[in-house]
């Protein structure tokens, strides 16, 4: 069966939960490395046990017989039913039907009848059995492990490349799941392959076959990733610096051998000292320079702002107070008796040039109170007054 098979204990004397560690790689289809996993010890890795095996596989393939074989007997064969000759004196023996099993078209005596083939075989021992085929083809190293099928179309020339990638000879059973409905078809054609469901999987397909083909999706037991995985398999991004960092250091090391240590140091830090400190401050600089703008143009828009409402409010009040003084004069003149001399002429036209002074200073733009004060003088009748005077000295 396997070079195992020397390994043999006692049926049902085997502890499932006494494995030893296993631990594989998983690759993708195109047969490049993603890491290193653990399968479950109480699985791939328990001692096999022959005799287990072959009971199990025995059952396995006599349940896979229909049972329905079956032969006539004499009562079942046409014909016969008169006696081929009489009873003596012929000097034969005697017959009774020609359709007896002596005879040819007779009936087939003690032949086989549709049965079952079924044989009963504990749980237990249907599981233990196929984990000592996976843990007998697991200590050959035939158990492969796929992360899961890319084929976009059914392919039977990827199935090929695929199988090629993971270097698989031979027959090979491929263990699939539910959504692999496409790799299920591309793998059809191939002879040499036989697929299985995972729910499926039996001792006797494993061990019908030398290599067993799983996805991370139909291991048994399921995957862990092993501990090991990080130090045999590193990451892209960490080797390409980790080589570009020792060509740099070590270009003026041979370059300039005769040179001190501290030169090496100083040479190798100086560029990598200047350049963040550079960028550093370029970015700070770039990132502060449209904040600053942004605070100068708020505060000259406040400045114009309150500007100009001081000047609107300064307006207003000057144009109240100049409104108030004029009102105030004509209330003046409207209670003042009207002078009927010239000195009362003079003291009014004089009032009237100083409030016109005092408007004029005050803003160049108001009303000169002399013209009110003129109109009322010429309400009250002081026209007729100053035209009499001007009468009397001519």
């Amino acid at each position: 069966m396997t070079t195992t098979d020397a390994m043999t204990t006692t049926p049902g004397t085997e502890d499932p939960a006494v494995g030893t560690k296993v631990t594989i790689e998983r690759r993708n289809d195109g047969g490049e490395l993603v890491d290193l996993v653990d399968l479950e010890p109480a699985i791939f890795g328990v001692r096999p046990n022959t005799a287990l095996m072959h009971q199990v596989v025995t059952a396995q393939l006599a349940a896979r017989r229909s049972g329905t074989q079956s032969t006539k007997t004499r009562s079942e064969v046409a014909g016969g039913g008169a006696k081929p000759y009489r009873q003596k004196g012929t000097g034969r023996a005697r017959q009774g039907t020609i359709r007896a099993p002596q005879f040819a078209g007779g009936g087939i005596a003690l032949g086989p009848k549709p049965r079952s083939y079924v044989q009963r075989t504990p749980r237990k021992m249907v599981r233990l059995a196929l984990h000592s085929a996976l843990s007998d083809r697991a200590a050959e190293g035939r158990v492969c492990l796929v992360d899961r099928w890319s084929f976009e179309v059914p392919k039977t020339k990827d199935a090929i490349a695929a199988l090629a990638a993971f270097g698989l000879s031979g027959r090979v059973l491929v263990v699939l799941g539910a959504g692999d409905a496409t790799a299920e078809r591309s793998f059809a054609n191939l002879q040499h392959v036989h697929l299985v469901e995972g729910a499926q999987l039996t001792a006797y397909e494993v061990l019908a076959n030398d290599w067993v083909l799983f996805t991370t999706e139909t291991v048994p037991g399921g995957v862990t990733v092993s501990s090991e995985s990080s130090s045999t398999v590193p990451s892209a991004a960490a080797v390409p610096e980790d080589t570009n960092t020792t060509r740099t250091a070590s270009e003026p090391a041979d370059e300039t051998p005769a040179t001190s240590a501290d030169d090496d140091a100083s040479a190798v830090s100086a560029p990598a000292d200047e350049t963040p400190a550079t960028s550093a401050d370029d970015d700070a600089s770039a990132a502060s320079a449209p904040a600053d703008e942004t605070a100068a143009g708020a505060d000259a828009s406040a400045a114009q702002l309150s500007s100009a409402a001081d000047a609107e409010t300064e307006a207003e009040a000057h144009d109240s107070a100049v409104i108030a003084s004029s009102e105030a004069e004509a209330d003046a003149a409207d209670v003042a008796e009207p002078e009927t001399s010239e000195t009362a002429s003079e003291t009014a036209d004089g009032d009237a040039a100083g409030s016109a002074d005092a408007a004029g200073s005050a803003d160049e733009t108001a009303v000169s109170p002399s013209s009110d004060a003129e109109t009322d003088a010429l309400s009250d009748g002081d026209t007729p007054v100053a035209d009499e005077d001007e009468e009397g000295e001519e």
